[in-house]
C-alpha cells in the first residue's frame, strides 16, 4: 500500500479530493472510508500524517501520480524518445509517463499530436522545428485526458508513425486495461490511427487488470518499462509477440 504525506495531498489534490466527495455525495454513494482517508477538507487522520488510498477500483489523482515512480517514469520517456525517428508524426496518449514523454519531444524534429491538456501545454511551448496538432475533446476533469466525439475525429482524420500508448494496467492475459470507458475508447481509436505502437508503463502496472478493456497486447509492438518490472509478466508478453525494453 503506498501512502502519500497528507500535506502534499491537501497541497496537490485538495480541491480534486473535495470535488471527489461532493460528487459521491449527490450520486448517493459513501464519502468516507472509500478511497482517500483522511477527509483532507477536515484534516482528520486514520494514518497519522499520511492519506491512504483504499479502493482499487478508481484512479488515483493525477497530482499524485505525477510523483510515482518519477525516476522510472522518467528513464522509460528516454526510452521512448530514443525509438522516435526525426520526421515521424507521433500521437501521444495521455497520462503521466506519455507526459515525460512529450517533454523529451520538445525541440525535436517530430510532429505531435498530444490526448491531454498537460501534454499541449508543454509542447505549446516547444521551439520549431517541433510541429504540434492540437485535437478536438473534452477534457476529463482533473485529468486533462482528451475524449469525446470531438477527440475521435481528430484520430480517425489522420494517420501516424508511431502512437505512444499510456495504461492503467497490462499483462500477457488480460492484455491492455484502463479505469475509464472514455479512455478506453480513445485509446482504440488511437492504436487504429497508427502504423506502430509503442507501450510507456512503470513495473506497477505489468500484472495488474483496471476495468475497460482497450485490447490484447499483441496489439503492442514495444513496450519500454523499467528493470523492476516482472520476470513472468515480461516474458508472457514477449511471448505474445511484444518487444520489451527495460531501462
Amino acid at each position: 500500500m503506498v501512502r502519500y504525506p497528507l500535506g502534499e495531498v491537501v497541497e496537490r489534490c485538495g480541491p480534486w479530493l473535495r470535488s471527489w466527495r461532493r460528487g459521491r455525495a449527490r450520486r448517493g454513494c459513501p464519502t468516507s472510508g472509500v478511497a482517500l482517508v483522511p477527509d483532507v477538507r477536515e484534516g482528520e487522520e486514520a494514518v497519522p500524517g499520511h492519506a491512504t488510498p483504499l479502493l482499487r477500483g478508481e484512479e488515483p489523482p493525477f497530482a499524485l501520480r505525477a510523483h510515482e515512480a518519477l525516476d522510472a517514469k522518467r528513464r522509460i520517456a528516454a526510452g521512448v524518445s530514443s525509438l522516435i525517428a526525426d520526421g515521424e508524426t507521433v500521437v501521444l496518449d495521455s497520462g503521466t509517463t506519455c507526459l515525460e514523454v512529450a517533454r523529451l519531444l520538445c525541440g525535436r524534429q517530430v510532429t505531435v499530436m498530444p490526448l491531454s491538456l498537460q501534454a499541449i501545454h508543454v509542447l505549446g511551448g516547444s521551439p520549431s522545428p517541433t510541429t504540434l496538432m492540437v485535437p478536438g475533446g473534452q477534457p476529463r476533469a482533473a485529468e486533462g485526458a482528451l475524449t469525446g466525439s470531438l477527440a475521435f475525429a481528430s484520430l480517425t482524420a489522420l494517420r501516424f508513425d508511431t502512437a505512444v500508448l499510456g495504461c492503467c494496467g497490462l499483462s500477457a492475459a488480460e492484455g491492455l486495461t484502463a479505469y475509464d470507458l472514455d479512455d478506453a475508447a480513445v485509446k482504440k481509436a488511437i492504436i487504429a490511427s497508427t502504423r506502430r505502437v509503442i507501450a510507456a508503463a512503470d513495473a506497477s502496472k505489468l500484472g495488474r487488470t483496471a476495468h475497460a478493456h482497450v485490447g490484447p497486447s499483441a496489439l503492442l509492438h514495444t513496450l519500454v518499462t523499467d528493470t523492476t518490472a516482472p520476470a513472468d509478466e515480461v516474458a508472457g508478453l514477449e511471448e505474445a509477440g511484444t518487444v520489451v525494453k527495460t531501462v
